[in-house]
């Protein structure tokens, strides 16, 4: 039996409880519902996770995989929206761990990289900034935090051998108060022959160098399927991407930021993630959400 298996950041429904017992209590089935589907469905390492009709994951050992039902709840959980192209999420299975991996398939088409050639690192993170602030009129609009960008942890780096991307940002809520961790988002992109897979790595500015290693491990073990590789691409037949490479950094990459912001700011704020193992599952998120502040 695992032990130590989820680290789940689902603060945001403790932080809305209703003051009255059996609204807790409510809420409380909830959770452990949540708690409860992620573990039953969850693969753990080693293990040859798929995606979708495109790619398999070697998952090592010490991570778990959430399938995209489960994840999609998750997420939902702390207050985000899922999109359609999520494939599910990877966790560590390591006591104390406070990160997450969000991973997704867009279907976007083969994208050409020929503009990561001579693109300009300044110009690319003033695009984000500026995408950034578009995005921030939707979250106002739905009441979130906005956020900004405060500048490069990793500048856009594109290995053309194994047609991966990798870059991160780090972000802050506008009204943090000083001190205040901020939070990252370490992007990682495998291109294929119909779209792209991200795994972005969701964590703090205080950890992130320690944990670059586990997102750049995940996305070594990562392979297309034959007939679905970037360099299967058929110029005849396929379908090209509306947008290069440097969009998902400054224009896709900024709208990925903003869902993946939301719960970074669970880490910001310093709410504590829980090891939950499988047998202790449900007591450990009672005890967690029981001992909060009304």
């Amino acid at each position: 039996m695992k032990t130590g298996l989820f680290q789940l950041a689902i603060a945001a429904l403790a932080s809305s409880f209703c003051l009255t017992q059996p609204a807790r209590a409510t809420e409380q089935s909830a959770i452990d519902e949540v708690y409860s589907a992620a573990s039953k469905a969850a693969q753990h390492g080693p293990a040859h996770v798929v995606l979708a009709d495109q790619a398999v994951l070697d998952l090592p050992k010490g991570y778990a995989f959430v399938p995209k039902a489960e994840a999609a709840r998750m997420l939902d959980a702390m207050g985000n929206v899922p999109g359609d192209d999520l494939l599910g999420m990877v966790l560590p299975e390591a006591e104390g761990a406070n990160w997450f991996i969000d991973i997704s398939f867009e279907r976007a088409g083969y994208i050409k990289d020929d503009d990561a050639k001579d693109w300009d690192a300044s110009e690319l993170l003033a695009n984000l900034k500026e995408g950034t602030e578009e995005g921030n009129k939707l979250r106002h609009e739905r009441g979130i935090a906005e956020f900004e960008v405060i500048g490069w942890v990793e500048k856009p780096a594109y290995n053309a051998g194994s047609h991966q991307l990798v870059w991160a940002a780090n972000i802050r809520n506008k009204d943090a108060k000083a001190g205040d961790e901020q939070s990252v988002n370490y992007n990682t992109y495998a291109l294929g022959r119909e779209g792209y897979i991200s795994m972005n790595l969701v964590t703090g500015m205080n950890t992130v160098e320690a944990e670059k290693p586990e997102a750049q491990q995940l996305l070594a073990a990562l392979a297309f399927n034959d007939g679905k590789r970037y360099q299967d691409f058929n110029a005849d037949t396929d379908h090209v991407a509306e947008y290069g490479l440097a969009a998902l950094v400054a224009g896709v990459g900024a709208k990925k930021l903003g869902l993946l912001a939301v719960i970074g700011a669970f880490f910001a704020k310093s709410f504590k993630l829980i090891a939950l193992g499988a047998i202790g599952l449900f007591a450990a998120g009672r005890r967690f959400f029981g001992n909060k502040d009304a």
